[in-house]
């Protein structure tokens, strides 16, 4: 199944709704090319909702650090939420479930963007 990605606003969050597998090709090509087209238009608070993603390889594990990565250059924000359990398992296994913000709930997750709100 092909990647796909649905893009919508919450207060100013831009939230990927993904459905499909995250692998190497055009998948990847799609995710990237979504997360560059935010920053360019200065939209910096992002959150990938990975509920409807089935599988991710490693190519994939490594488009989501990049894309962490150039969100951070950037100074900006990319949380992500609702991980499928396949998805938990492989960044629990590559230690990676740490070093991303990862939120079960939409509502926390566009209002941890807001400093007063997470504090």
């Amino acid at each position: 199944m092909a990647l796909t990605i649905h893009t919508r606003e919450v207060d100013q969050v831009n939230i990927l709704d993904l459905t499909g597998r995250i692998v190497l090709g055009h998948e990847l090509d799609t995710l990237r090319d979504t997360v560059r087209k935010l920053l360019a238009n200065e939209k910096k608070k992002i959150i990938l909702n990975l509920g409807h993603v089935d599988y991710i390889d490693s190519s994939g594990v490594g488009e989501l650090v990049g894309c962490f990565i150039a969100v951070r250059k950037q100074g900006g924000e990319l949380k992500l939420l609702n991980l499928t359990q396949k998805v938990r398992d492989v960044l629990n296994v590559t230690k990676l479930y740490t070093v991303f913000d990862v939120k079960e709930d939409e509502f926390k997750a566009v209002k941890s963007f807001d400093y007063f709100f997470a504090r």
